[in-house]
């Protein structure tokens, strides 16, 4: 099956950013993906200033558009993120909808960016954002997919579960920065898909010079050998790349690790 990555420019003006996304969306389905992920914080600039003003409920304006494009199109649309409000708290969080507009699954980003790298960059969500509580997969007719968002990859028990429930793409909007973009956003992706001989595939928004925050870009999807097999530069962009569950299974066959786990030594396992 093919799978599409949005590569959004996210603009100040919410409205901007939901009718652009949404021709983009549009256009993927028209080259024939089935499957199309928004990046993170497709609907607001990225920053704690601005997730209590864009924030919504969900329902609402930035999940009904894609519910509606996800319904005309007749594909799985994988929204990205959005800032969320619910009970007077606000979490990061990416919701799924099926090709009759049915939202599927809300994933809610469990492990908060909150870093300090000195001269470089410091960033803490915790400032404004509540951390998610539950593992987020979803099932569709091609395969089972796994749900993270942005600094959920660096945390490979997260990606090895759902490797062991049955997920054989995982898929993480992500929006990595000048500092640990060049260095870590490729290497964490291609290593969470080796690790698991699953695919990994990251959405992030175009890069914005004159943002507060300034995105790396470079959406990619890697496949089960740790191969980069699509990748967008920095610039606003489609990418697409074919899933192969054949070849995943091969590889599989070739280096056979699920079967080699020493399980009487070691367990990764969910706790909730």
């Amino acid at each position: 099956f093919r799978l599409a990555l949005v590569q959004l420019l996210v603009s100040p003006v919410k409205s901007d950013n939901l009718k652009r996304a949404c021709e983009l969306v549009k256009k993927a389905a028209q080259q024939g993906a089935q499957i199309v992920a928004l990046p993170e914080c497709f609907n607001s600039p990225y920053g704690n200033k601005f997730f209590p003003e864009y924030a919504e409920k969900i329902p609402g304006q930035s999940t009904q558009m894609m519910s509606d494009v996800a319904k005309e199109c007749g594909i799985y649309l994988i929204g990205g993120s959005i800032p969320e409000e619910d009970s007077g708290k606000l979490y990061n969080t990416c919701t799924v909808f099926g090709p009759d507009g049915a939202l599927l699954m809300k994933h809610r980003k469990i492990h908060l960016f909150d870093i300090d790298v000195p001269g470089k960059i410091c960033f803490q969500e915790s400032e404004t954002l509540s951390p998610g509580d539950q593992l987020s997969m979803f099932d569709t007719p091609y395969c089972k997919i796994g749900v993270g968002i942005c600094y959920d990859i660096r945390f490979a028990e997260l990606a090895q579960i759902y490797t062991k429930k049955g997920c054989q793409l995982l898929v993480y909007p992500g929006a990595f920065n000048m500092t640990t973009g060049p260095a870590h956003w490729e290497l964490l992706q291609r290593a969470r898909a080796l690790d698991n001989q699953v695919y990994v595939a990251t959405a992030s928004p175009a890069r914005d010079d004159k943002a507060s925050y300034v995105a790396w870009g470079h959406s990619s999807v890697v496949s089960p050998w740790g191969e980069v097999i699509a990748n967008a530069d920095a610039d606003e962009a489609i990418i697409s790349a074919d899933i192969d569950l054949q070849y995943l299974a091969e590889v599989r066959q070739q280096i056979p690790i699920h079967v080699q786990r020493r399980h009487d030594l070691y367990c990764v396992e969910e706790k909730k």
